[in-house]
């Protein structure tokens, strides 16, 4: 799909990867909805940096809770009011509560899985009438390699992530025919506030685990989920973005 003039809606836009996804199409002349559910000052600031980068891209922010189904309406409804339509669809939207098994709440559970994986559908759910009505459309929805290799203390978190995989390639199968594009990618260890926030001595045993010896990038994921989207005759596929941490065969 060529990206100018094209509508992009980043769930999770604000921050880290979502915001580094938002510049990167806005980059490339699209017309990015930045989607925040608490974070207006940060959303406002990645719009404001598109809007000033040229190149043909606007953006604008909209709040919504994608957990709640109705918010997720209420996004996909307003970015049609501003934007007319919508092309691409970026699921980035997500959470994270770390536990062992023995000590997780039902209550951290629902919360992961509800905003991790349900989010998703409640935000396709809502976009696909606009985009089978046009004949195409490119879903792009953000794993992990937690969701592929399991890790401790994140069973709520592996659970939806890998939902999130067998999400996407039925979706794929689906909406084939449709001519919408569903594909996934499963960032490993990226540099974000969330990462920075690990002690030094933690990180430096995480890195050991990388092969390549480093955290990736936001831009890094960023140029993997555009790849997805321009790309019009991948679907159902998973672009490993994690320095080798985790490798299939």
């Amino acid at each position: 799909m060529n990206l100018q003039g094209a509508v992009a809606v980043v769930t999770g836009g604000s921050r880290g990867i979502g915001a580094a996804i938002c510049e990167e199409l806005g980059r490339e002349g699209a017309k990015v909805v930045v989607n925040y559910s608490g974070s207006e000052g940060p959303a406002q600031e990645v719009v404001d940096k598109i809007n000033q980068i040229g190149g043909g891209g606007e953006a604008a922010a909209i709040q919504a809770d994608v957990s709640d189904p109705e918010d997720a309406q209420k996004l996909i409804d307003q970015t049609i009011e501003q934007f007319g339509q919508v092309n691409i669809l970026v699921n980035n939207a997500g959470t994270n509560i770390d536990k062992p098994l023995p000590k997780m709440e039902v209550e951290d559970w629902d919360q992961v899985v509800q905003l991790d994986l349900n989010g998703c559908f409640y935000t396709v759910h809502a976009a696909l009438p606009n985009m089978t009505e046009q004949g195409s459309g490119a879903i792009v929805n953000m794993s992990s390699f937690v969701g592929q290799a399991g890790n401790m203390m994140q069973a709520n978190y592996s659970a939806a992530k890998a939902g999130l995989l067998g999400y996407t390639r039925t979706a794929a199968l689906e909406l084939a025919d449709s001519g919408i594009t569903v594909n996934a990618v499963c960032p490993g260890f990226i540099e974000t506030d969330m990462t920075d926030a690990i002690p030094d001595e933690v990180q430096e045993k995480i890195t050991k685990t990388i092969p390549m010896g480093r955290f990736g990038q936001p831009e890094d994921i960023a140029q993997a989920v555009r790849f997805c989207i321009e790309n019009e005759y991948m679907t159902g596929a998973t672009l490993d973005i994690n320095g080798g941490v985790y490798m299939r065969t």
